[in-house]
């Protein structure tokens, strides 16, 4: 007899990123070897490789590490199981770090008890890591930076090969519908990616779960007794995306039937698809509307779409130095009207002291005074 069908979802789910793992893993290695080679003798293909740790272990190359971040709630625990029942199968070393971010009392022993449930798992090496959260952002988006910056630390310190996250599709539905409420465009829309990136390593962090439902998580936890614990944060309405978990998605549910969660992870998808083909368009029409100087010209501006011009002007102000979490839809407009409704009007101030402003036909995004 098999495993539950939920833990069978889940396995399948982990050993297929596993896989995608391995083979990245393999091509760098590929690549790494063909650095080595005299140039002469180097693939025509080569592309130098950007290695995920700058000095990896020695033993990275034959035996990958894989670690789940676990904060020790249905999600990431079925995760870690599945990563423990799957690594060692694939000849891949798998370990976890988990995130004290101390923002509830005894927030260091719930690390504590993570840990050695991590290792009853068998994951090793394993790590808690004490963060500061500031307030930038808001106390949900702060959380977030401080446990990236935590996770990537460790990622380095280790030489890990890739990092698995719990994200579900009820998470994915959530962020579908947070992007939605802020009127940031098709980029919002898009979700989660189930592959994104650290500094230094664009494919760092997997996301196996985007595709199952958090009951299923929850229900492999259950039949494999595993202890899990419920952060009282997800059902505090103090937090933007508690209420919309425990108010507005079941009001949606309640006034369009069920299949919300589905649907808005399907548009998700879709709106990556055609976020990245956008992306990849601007990327490569920006060239040529730069002038000689290297100057943003606004009547070749004027000329490309409007999803393709505003990609190049944001594009421009994060190079400038405004924050990318903090250039919204709304600033966006406002230089682009700097092209497309020339009146003679002022110097935009955007995010991070950046200001953009019209001068003989040419966009000038900089750092202000």
């Amino acid at each position: 007899m098999g495993p539950h069908p939920a833990v069978a979802a889940i396995r399948l789910a982990v050993r297929r990123v596993l896989h995608d793992v391995l083979t990245d893993v393999q091509r760098t290695d590929a690549q790494r070897a063909d650095l080595r080679r005299p140039e002469a003798q180097r693939s025509p293909e080569h592309v130098p490789p950007r290695p995920a740790h700058p000095h990896p272990p020695r033993e990275q190359a034959t035996t990958p590490l894989v670690l789940v971040a676990c904060s020790g709630g249905a999600d990431s625990m079925a995760l870690a199981s599945a990563l423990a029942f799957e690594a060692p199968k694939l000849g891949i070393r798998a370990g976890g770090v988990t995130v004290d971010h101390g923002l509830q009392d005894g927030s260091d022993l719930r690390a504590a008890e993570v840990v050695a449930r991590l290792t009853a798992l068998g994951l090793d090496p394993i790590e808690s890591v004490a963060v500061d959260v500031g307030r930038d952002g808001g106390p949900e988006a702060a959380a977030r930076d401080a446990r990236y910056g935590a996770l990537d630390a460790v990622a380095d310190r280790h030489g890990a090969a890739a990092i698995l996250l719990g994200h579900t599709r009820d998470d994915q539905a959530e962020t579908v519908l947070l992007g939605l409420a802020r009127g940031s465009g098709i980029r919002s829309l898009s979700g989660m990616a189930a592959v994104s990136g650290g500094p230094g390593a664009d494919r760092r962090y997997r996301r196996p779960f985007l595709h199952i439902d958090r009951q299923t998580a929850r229900k492999a936890c259950m039949v494999q007794s595993l202890p899990v614990w419920d952060d009282p944060h997800n059902t505090d309405p103090a937090y933007t995306r508690s209420r919309l978990r425990h108010e507005g998605l079941p009001a949606l549910e309640k006034a369009l039937g069920k299949g919300v969660v589905e649907a808005l992870a399907r548009t998700a998808q879709l709106s990556r698809d055609d976020a990245d083909a956008l992306d990849h368009w601007a990327a490569q029409a920006e060239a040529s509307v730069r002038d000689a100087a290297g100057l943003l010209e606004c009547a070749k501006l004027y000329a490309l779409p409007p999803a393709v011009r505003r990609r190049i002007v944001r594009r421009a102000a994060i190079e400038a130095g405004a924050p990318a979490g903090a250039l919204f839809a709304r600033h966006l407009e406002e230089v682009d009207r700097l092209i497309t409704g020339w009146r003679g009007q002022g110097a935009i101030n955007l995010p991070g002291k950046v200001v953009a402003q019209r001068q003989g036909g040419r966009l000038v995004i900089r750092q202000g005074c």
